[in-house]
């Protein structure tokens, strides 16, 4: 799910537009992880959804020191780091929301096909 929304907007309120759309079609969807910045209202607004999935937060432990992978963090960096593969992504070249939505789908769908039919 990807929801492109003005720089203006906090982080956890962002996560909440793309969890109200992941509510609306994907219904098998049961566990959604997040970064340790999302808790707190965020968390609860989840919790009073009254939908069987949950929304776990990864957080380092208290006694980590610098740089460490987090368990399933690894994912969301690598995937920004394909996404960063396209230059139309190294700038903001568009003009509406939309248009970047839309170009952050076909990237990720030009990914995918390359990935079932390399070369």
């Amino acid at each position: 799910m990807v929801v492109v929304h003005a720089a203006d907007i906090q982080d956890r309120a962002g996560a909440r537009l793309v969890l109200q759309r992941l509510r609306q079609g994907w219904s098998r969807l049961r566990l959604v992880w997040a970064d340790g910045g999302y808790a707190g209202q965020l968390l609860n607004w989840v919790v009073d959804l009254g939908r069987r999935g949950r929304l776990e937060i990864v957080k380092r432990s208290a006694d980590t020191r610098g740089f460490k992978v987090l368990p399933k963090r690894w994912i969301v960096e690598r995937t920004f780091a394909w996404l960063g593969r396209y230059r139309r992504h190294s700038k903001d070249y568009e003009a509406l929301t939309a248009s970047s939505q839309a170009m952050i789908l076909i990237s990720m769908i030009n990914l995918m096909l390359h990935r079932l039919a390399p070369g």
